[in-house]
């Protein structure tokens, strides 16, 4: 592997609040009220999604800096949805760019956002291991 990044995740007795450490960074990840938890912070689908938008937003103003282009802003949303099963999944992201950009710039920053890392993270071949530390 040539790149890796790692987390670690901690629950108590403290229904669904978890604790996740990245780098030196602490977040709350919780299920809404309706699911038992105490909306302490997203859900680990909706960190999912944040992820997807992140990512694509940080490699479309990259790409846009390098070629000094007149982007302003770029806005991500990004929903996930699942069908019967969590099997079936549908994610869709819309991308509003922001500035002076004509229809190739347009075009070219459409192919970019398809390029980054997350995106083609979760558009390949994805193999999770699983193992117990005691």
């Amino acid at each position: 592997m040539n790149f890796s990044v790692q987390t670690d995740a901690h629950i108590g007795r403290d229904a669904y609040r978890t604790e996740i450490q990245v780098r030196s960074h602490k977040l709350i990840a919780d299920e809404p009220e309706a699911n038992g938890g105490k909306d302490l912070g997203p859900t680990a689908h909706e960190l999912l999604a944040a992820a997807l938008g992140a990512c694509t937003n940080a490699t479309v103003r990259m790409y846009a800096d390098r070629k000094q282009w007149p982007l302003e802003a770029i806005d991500t949303r990004v929903t996930v949805e699942h069908g019967e099963s969590f099997d079936d999944t549908r994610i869709t992201r819309t991308v509003r760019f922001t500035g002076e950009l004509d229809e190739d710039q347009h075009t070219r920053l459409m192919q970019i956002a398809d390029r980054c890392p997350i995106h083609r993270t979760l558009s390949g071949t994805i193999q999770i291991t699983t193992s117990e530390v005691r």
